[in-house]
């Protein structure tokens, strides 16, 4: 297409030169000019770089731009729409680490599954794993839809949160495609859906903390303590190996969650009975995608027996592993929360659950 007239005269004339405004290059007096960051033994991380005025994470902002961390204020920035300004509503001690763990363990379902051990199962076996996949990646869609939400809502001053979270949604991107991929590599397929209602109770949290503790802490330590019970579960090395690669990455999420939990009762003790309410509902609505009496429940628990057991006619032996794998988790909800300072949780626990602890220690 030819060039106008007008347009390539333009070009060929001499520019007016603008007016430049260099102020920018000598604010000595207000940056921090000179802080060197130097590599550490685990490369240029979060820990690093957080040095100085930029290592300090404020206890409250009222910073509303997207002005970074130890950058110079502009007044005629325009304002965003985070929500939270204090550090106790999003923060956890271990996030720096975390995001960069996230970072360097990133794995790919294409590549690092050895799909090629994949062998024919027994038609019940098959059925029951690709039932638990179908499963698992509608679980993990919840996963990866909800941090999304509170990305805009946390402060640009508290950039670590949003890091781990952008992590996290990659990871549970990830596991959903990994287990939509084990129910069609081997010959069987996606089984039925569940109702799904039980997860809305996450997406639908009102509070970050409220999602943290359903999400992070009560569901997804749910589902952790299955991925471990990985080398029972899986029949072949490739699922043995979804099932580790997915738990290691669980273990961060589940991290999170209980040392933001953690965070929150040191800095804020009366938000206490808050947070057993956020518990009571989740444990109310959760419990139903987990228990025989539920179809969702049963779809699991039996898909686990079967699985377990070496197929249906083992179903009473798998049926009593599937239900020590209930009881462990259970368990170790329950000790997550004490670590969380919220070890009281063990009295209020939903009913349903109770029958599963086991005995205080005294």
């Amino acid at each position: 297409m030819a060039i106008d007239v007008d347009t390539l005269q333009k070009l060929r004339s001499d520019m007016e030169v603008p007016q430049l405004d260099l102020s920018w290059l000598n604010l000595e007096e207000e940056s921090h000019w000179g802080m060197r960051a130097k590599p550490g033994k685990r490369g240029l991380t979060l820990d690093e770089i957080e040095i100085g005025p930029y290592g300090e994470v404020p206890e409250h902002t009222d910073n509303r731009s997207l002005k970074p961390r130890g950058a110079i204020a502009r007044p005629d920035a325009p304002r965003m729409p985070a929500s939270y300004s204090n550090r106790s509503d999003v923060y956890s001690d271990n996030l720096r680490l975390l995001y960069e763990e996230g970072v360097q363990r990133q794995w790919s379902s294409a590549t690092d599954i050895p799909w090629e051990t994949l062998e024919p199962l027994p038609d019940d076996i098959e059925r029951a794993m690709c039932q638990l996949c179908t499963m698992l990646t509608e679980v993990e869609f919840i996963a990866g839809d909800t941090p999304g939400q509170w990305l805009p809502q946390i402060n640009s001053e508290h950039h670590e949160v949003k890091l781990f979270l952008l992590t996290q949604i990659m990871d549970e991107a990830r596991h959903l495609d990994v287990f939509r991929k084990r129910a069609l590599a081997n010959g069987g397929g996606l089984m039925s859906a569940t109702p799904g209602d039980i997860l809305r109770v996450i997406i639908e949290a009102k509070d970050f903390t409220e999602m943290s503790a359903m999400m992070h802490v009560f569901a997804e330590g749910f589902v952790q303590s299955m991925f471990r019970m990985g080398e029972y579960i899986g029949q072949n090395e490739a699922e043995k190996r979804i099932f580790r690669l997915c738990g290691q990455d669980e273990s961060r999420h589940l991290a999170f969650g209980v040392m933001h939990l953690k965070h929150v009762m040191e800095t804020e003790p009366s938000r206490r009975e808050e947070i057993h309410h956020y518990l009571d509902k989740c444990e109310e609505a959760l419990t139903a995608g987990s228990s025989v009496d539920t179809e969702a429940g049963s779809y699991m628990i039996e898909s686990l027996a079967i699985l377990m057991g070496g197929g249906v006619k083992n179903i009473d032996k798998g049926m009593e592993r599937a239900m020590a794998v209930q009881r462990k988790r259970v368990n170790e909800y329950v000790h997550r929360l004490a670590v969380a300072g919220l070890g009281d949780r063990r009295d209020r626990i939903y009913p349903m659950l109770r029958p599963m602890l086991d005995p205080a220690p005294n």
